[in-house]
Formats: structure tokens, C-alpha cells, sequence
């Protein structure tokens, strides 16, 4: 980043140049001579060299300060050449636009807020990839992430924004509890058949259990069935195979309907943090603007 400081003092010798004279350089720039003037030498003394030859009669440039001049010319172009553009496409959301996410939640939560959001703007062309491995960004061209995982030491080229963390609860099948009971309490579910959540290595996830102080601790538990995929735990869930540990956002649906309800609700615990990652070299394009507002306000999660 470059510091404020090599920025000040630039404009009044740009516009000193332009104009001829401190004062005229004033006058364009609404201040006095003397502030123009005590400007351009905390700029000569900051960088050791003299810019300009003064005589009672008239500035010139010395050689450092005709270089110098070229080089302050050709940022402040660029700079207001940057800024037109943005102002002229800040309304203009189109292109090609890569959106990667995680498989369950990209399907359930992301893709109803990405489809209205390419409805929105027709000129659009969205890559939306699903997967549940962490991304390179960069390497892999991707415009904007969505991240279900624990928080982490942020890389400094990636910009991130949180969204909220699940709420995981226990549910069952209403036939299931008809057929063998309720636990009452969280020793009693070794009881119970679990349905787990497995990873590709073999192992599975612990189930986490929050106590009356809000602590939360993991057990291992026994499986009757271990699957891979949290839509397939919800189709095992729902056909009665016993219980299951599962995010809300999974089953909202379910849950509304009655096809699953919730067990032992003190026992409910926070889940895994939702963020948003994108490469910060892109966020001043208005289309990654615009799919992060988009994603923020669709998906946030209270």
C-alpha cells in the first residue's frame, strides 16, 4: 500500500508546472500562494532534491523535477483513468463471473440468491462450481467463495466478510420416535441409532453438545450408518434410520413440513462460521461488488 504521505504535496507541483507560478497554481487550486509554495518544499525536502529553480522573475524545472513531473503526470492520469472507469461501468454488471461453493449449502441456500442475482443483470454470465475442498482463488479463477469451515488465519491478498455460523440440532423422523422412544437426555443417545457425517480418510465428525453455561463439548459416537454426503444424511434421517446432528439450514424444509423434528433442543449448539472470500484485487469490479451485496443480504445468517 502506498503510504499517504508520498501523496502529499503532489498535486501542488503537478498544477505549479501547469500553471507557471505559485500563484496561479493557487488560484486553480483555491488556496494562497504562500500554502502552495510551503507545499511543493515539504515535498522537495521529503524527497532530497530541488524541483524547480526559483528566480524573482520565474520557475523552471530542474532535471529531477521535469522527471519527476512525467512520472506525477502519468499516475494522476491513471488514477483518474481508473476512476472513469469505474464510473462508467458502476452500473454495468457483466462478464464472466466465478462463483465457487460448497455442494449442500451451494444448492439449497446459494443457488436461489445466484439465480436472482443473473436474472437481475442479463449481461451476466455466471460460473458457478460446486465443491466441498478449499479453493485456490486465485489459481483457480475464482471471482467469489463461499466458506462453511472454522475461521482462519486470512491470507493477505483475500478479502473475507462474515456471514453468521450455523445453529446444529439433533432431529429424527417422526416414525423413528414412534418406534423407539425420545432421548431425554445426552448420555441416552449410545442408545440410539446415529446416523454420522463421514469424511473421505474414513473418520467421522463428533457431535457437539452445548451444556446449561453455553460450553460445548464433542463426543465420538457409535454409528448405525456413516454417509459421506449431508443430503444423503437427511435421506436416511427421513426414511427412519435414527438420529442425526445437522445444521437448520439442511432441513428447514423438513422441519416445517413435520417430515423431521427436533430432540433434546437444550442440547443445540452453534455449527461451523459462514464467510465470504474473494481476491481483494477484484472487489473494485462491479460485478464482484455487486454479487457480494447480493450474497451478504440472501445469506446472512442471524
Amino acid at each position: 500500500m502506498i503510504p499517504s504521505e508520498r501523496l502529499k504535496g503532489i498535486e501542488a507541483f503537478v498544477c505549479t508546472v501547469d500553471a507557471g507560478s505559485f500563484t496561479a497554481a493557487g488560484m486553480r487550486l483555491n488556496l494562497t500562494n504562500s500554502a502552495v509554495s510551503k507545499s511543493v518544499a515539504r515535498l522537495e525536502a521529503r524527497l532530497g532534491s530541488r524541483l524547480f529553480e526559483r528566480t524573482t522573475r520565474r520557475l523552471t524545472l530542474t532535471d529531477a523535477g521535469a522527471a519527476f513531473y512525467d512520472t506525477c503526470v502519468r499516475v494522476l492520469g491513471d488514477l483518474a483513468d481508473a476512476e472513469a472507469v469505474l464510473a462508467a461501468h458502476r452500473s454495468e454488471i457483466v462478464g464472466r463471473l466465478k462463483v465457487d461453493v460448497p455442494i449442500a449449502f451451494g444448492r439449497m441456500q446459494a443457488m436461489p440468491v445466484l439465480l436472482a442475482f443473473a436474472e437481475r443483470h442479463p449481461n451476466l454470465r455466471p460460473v458457478i462450481t460446486f465443491t466441498d475442498r478449499k479453493v485456490d482463488l486465485v489459481e483457480e479463477g475464482v471471482d467469489v467463495a463461499i466458506r462453511i469451515g472454522a475461521a482462519e488465519p486470512w491470507a493477505d491478498h483475500l478479502g473475507h466478510r462474515y456471514l453468521g455460523s450455523e445453529r446444529v440440532i439433533f432431529c429424527a423422523a417422526p416414525a423413528y420416535i414412534a418406534r423407539c422412544g425420545t432421548p431425554s437426555s445426552a448420555d441416552d443417545l449410545a442408545a440410539f441409532d446415529c446416523i454420522l457425517y463421514g469424511r473421505s480418510d474414513g473418520s467421522t465428525i463428533n457431535w457437539r453438545f452445548a451444556d446449561a453455561a453455553g460450553r460445548t463439548e464433542e463426543r465420538a459416537m457409535t454409528p448405525r450408518i456413516v454417509l459421506g454426503s449431508a443430503e444423503a444424511q437427511v435421506g436416511a434421517v427421513k426414511a427412519g434410520f435414527g438420529i442425526a446432528q445437522l445444521a437448520t439450514w439442511l432441513i428447514e424444509t423438513e422441519l416445517e413440513r413435520g417430515e423431521l423434528v427436533e430432540i433434546l433442543p437444550d442440547r443445540a449448539t452453534v455449527g461451523l462460521p459462514l464467510h465470504l472470500v474473494w481476491p481483494r484485487r477484484r472487489q473494485l469490479t462491479p460485478k464482484v461488488d455487486a454479487v457480494l451485496d447480493a450474497l451478504t443480504h440472501g445469506l446472512r445468517i442471524e
